[in-house]
């Protein structure tokens, strides 16, 4: 089998459809024009578009929380008391807002990098999928994960671990938070994740799949490698406060950095390890 013009840094595993990523993909270098293209710029605007409207709704969520009388706020049972359809529906919307906020700037690198691909599908008169499809397959996974915390957060309620505002009620259950947090971040699977979500052109090649239901599913699994990165890291939020908004800003900018700075992910998987724990265990000892 001959080499791919344009593949000459990237090897996909053997195990992979090698004939659908070579009709599927193009480096980006091969395609001149395309870094600062039309495509790109809409699907930029579209990123921020959204990511702007969920962050705008947290924040007056949160306001609200902190200006309306307490007999006019929502609150979930605290403490023992039953939850009814309503309380799991809005913790759920909460969480699924608040992932999209904190998650989607972080995948804009793998979206534009598949915007990039369709161009140039486009331009070959060959067929392709809007972008907002694989889009859709990524947000869909994090959709997933907040109606599982929401599962979650339903006990630590009951046993009185989280107020009724969803701050942290416990310094036991908040130490442990975040030296498993800590912990994850020294881990195999966090190093196999993060390198998956950092290679969005190795991503393409290896998972490249045809259609809309193609490009929903390779949305997804990135999806899935996103969430095996993150997820220790947005349970710290059960311990610094679910609706603390200085450290939902924190981890976002956190994650963006992880996922998109060219500095070494072993330093940083380390370091931040390493102040999860030793915050942990001081406030497990304090």
């Amino acid at each position: 089998m001959h080499e791919n013009q344009g593949f000459s840094k990237v090897s996909p595993s053997s195990s992979m459809p090698v004939m659908g990523v070579r009709e599927g993909i193009v480096a980006p270098d091969a395609m001149p024009g395309t870094r600062w293209s039309r495509d790109r710029i809409m699907v930029l605007m579209g990123l921020v578009t959204v990511s702007v409207a969920a962050w705008g709704y947290m924040l007056y969520d949160y306001v609200r929380m902190q200006t309306l009388p307490m007999s006019q706020m929502w609150m979930p049972p605290t403490g023992g008391g039953a939850w009814a359809l309503q309380d799991f529906w809005l913790t759920f919307v909460m969480w699924a807002v608040m992932m999209v906020a904190m998650m989607l700037p972080s995948a804009a690198p793998m979206v534009l990098m598949f915007a990039t691909v369709n161009r140039k599908r486009r331009a070959q008169q060959r067929p392709y999928v809007p972008t907002f499809v694989f889009a859709a397959g990524y947000v869909a996974v994090w959709i997933l994960f907040s109606a599982l915390v929401t599962l979650a957060q339903w006990p630590l309620h009951h046993w009185a671990l989280l107020t009724p505002m969803m701050d942290n009620a416990s310094a036991i259950m908040a130490g442990l938070v975040l030296i498993i947090a800590g912990i994850y971040q020294w881990t195999p699977w966090k190093d196999a994740c993060l390198n998956q979500c950092r290679t969005p052109l190795a991503f393409l090649m290896t998972e490249w799949r045809e259609g809309a239901a193609g490009a929903f599913l390779m949305g997804g699994k990135h999806g899935f490698f996103c969430v095996g990165c993150c997820w220790a890291l947005m349970l710290v939020l059960f311990a610094v406060g679910v609706m603390n908004m200085l450290w939902v800003a924190i981890i976002t900018l956190f994650v963006l950095a992880e996922k998109v700075l060219p500095w070494p992910p072993t330093m940083v998987r380390a370091a931040s390890g390493v102040l999860l724990v030793t915050s942990g265990i001081f406030v497990l000892v304090g």
